[in-house]
């Protein structure tokens, strides 16, 4: 178990204030405009220790950024994420589950793991664009 430092602290509240995904750069800014002297690096690790034991979400946006969330469901899932606002749902999905174990096992594989975040527009991102047009 990791001990609780201030700093791990400093960073598991601002990630549970900000609502949705966040880079570990932005995290870090808005750590230090709230005054804190907490480090990038510091950051990056504490994020890392959030995630591993399950108090985070991590995962990669379209362009390989990892982003990092306040997780507010227990055990393995996956997210609809909108493009543009960010917007996130945290979903299940048993065929993807069964998929993924059915495949490992046909390849000889054992306690095989994944993760599946759906990229796309979220419905009022979708109107607002199709009302641009």
């Amino acid at each position: 178990m990791k001990r609780n430092t201030w700093q791990r602290e400093a960073v598991r509240s601002a990630l549970g204030d900000t609502g949705g995904f966040i880079s570990a750069q932005a995290l870090h800014a808005a750590l230090h405009a709230a005054g804190s002297p907490i480090g990038l690096a510091t950051v990056y690790r504490a994020l890392g220790s959030l995630a591993e034991s399950g108090e985070a979400d991590s995962l990669q946006s379209p362009d390989g950024e990892s982003l990092y969330r306040a997780c507010s469901t227990t055990g393995h899932h996956h997210h609809l994420i909108c493009r543009n606002c960010g917007l996130t749902v945290e979903i299940g999905a048993e065929p993807v589950e069964e998929w993924a174990q059915q495949v490992a096992s046909e390849h000889g594989f054992t306690a095989a793991a994944h993760v599946v975040d759906v990229f796309g527009l979220c419905a009022d991102c979708s109107a607002a664009q199709a009302a641009a047009r």
